[in-house]
């Protein structure tokens, strides 16, 4: 019901090529970035404790249609369960109405990840068989660098920490992506799509006048919010401490970390139009906020308790904070600590 392939061609296209360098350069990135890769493993061991077999988790420099082409692949595992049990309340569609019905549906999800994949510097894919795997988004990075006139080998370096981090967090920490896994499942279960159609419109619409909010909101049942808010906590958790990670090693390693970091957020500020309303459409302010409440958790904790007794948190799922603790580190520490 979903026309992948097609999803692919126009995410790409919408994407772009990204800036323009010579092949020497492109391969300096490329080398640069794999190196920087290697190179983080042990600076977020050593700042963080956790321990992972190193290469266990593939890492691939991609460009733009290389990072559209993996999430195209995991969102057709996530959404799998939710498009067959429509097919089997529907029926599945024959004819004209499968091409037509298949290419709209793909060219909502190609529009999607076209616009995120001029925005993504780098990803974990923990969903990756069998270890998951780290994406850098060459490109996107060197566009970035050259915007706000970053130093380019600490600023290559600098994304790998943060990226890297989450790396470590997976494979370091097994469970976490069958935990994660399950909770995307378990929302996708509770969603009727042709329901959420009309919805998804009129927030649209709401969004383009300025108002509304993400089309996250859009999911009302109890069931559904108590799966969002534990998803919430769990990204909350694994972006802050990336953030923590990166900032925390910078200094030892990046002499400009303090420019690139000020620049950085400086950048963040300065959208236009047309990117404010994508933005709130897709949650992307609130993926902000994960990142700036996710690290002041985690801060909190390591400055009362040290990072060893942070550590806890990825014992077991009943460790993880909830929406509600990230914002209330006190909280977490009293109950799990």
């Amino acid at each position: 019901m979903v026309d992948w392939d097609f999803a692919v061609t126009l995410g790409a296209k919408v994407a772009g090529e990204g800036p323009e360098v010579t092949s020497a350069d492109a391969a300096t990135v490329v080398a640069e970035l794999r190196a920087d890769a290697d190179r983080s493993t042990a600076l977020v061991r050593d700042f963080t404790g956790l321990v992972a077999a190193e290469r266990t988790a593939p890492v691939l420099i991609v460009d733009r249609r290389g990072w559209v082409q993996a999430n195209a692949d995991g969102f057709s595992r996530i959404l799998e369960p939710m498009i067959s049990r429509l097919a089997e309340k529907r029926g599945v569609p024959q004819g004209l109405s499968l091409t037509i019905g298949s290419r709209v549906t793909g060219a909502e999800v190609g529009l999607l990840l076209g616009f995120l994949g001029t925005k993504v510097l780098g990803q974990f894919d923990p969903f990756y068989e069998p270890s998951g795997r780290l994406l850098l988004v060459a490109p996107n990075i060197v566009h970035v660098e050259r915007e706000i006139d970053a130093d380019e080998s600490d600023f290559r370096l600098w994304v790998c920490l943060h990226e890297e981090t989450h790396r470590v967090q997976f494979t370091a920490v097994p469970w976490m992506r069958d935990h994660l896994f399950s909770q995307m499942q378990a929302l996708t279960e509770t969603m009727e799509p042709s329901r959420m159609l009309d919805d998804v419109l009129r927030r649209v619409s709401e969004a383009i006048r300025g108002g509304g909010g993400s089309l996250l909101d859009l999911v009302s049942s109890p069931e559904q919010k108590a799966i969002i808010d534990r998803i919430t906590g769990v990204m909350s958790l694994l972006e802050g401490h990336a953030d923590v990670v990166m900032d925390g090693v910078g200094p030892s390693v990046i002499p400009s970390v303090d420019v690139i970091r000020a620049r950085f957020n400086e950048r963040r500020k300065g959208v236009g139009t047309l990117d404010r309303v994508l933005r709130r459409l897709l949650g992307l302010d609130a993926k902000m906020a994960q990142y700036r409440d996710g690290a002041a958790f985690v801060r909190h904790i390591v400055d009362q308790a040290g990072m060893e007794q942070f550590n806890a948190v990825w014992e077991e799922p009943a460790h993880l904070p909830s929406k509600a603790e990230i914002g209330d580190p006190a909280a977490w520490m009293r109950r799990v600590l």
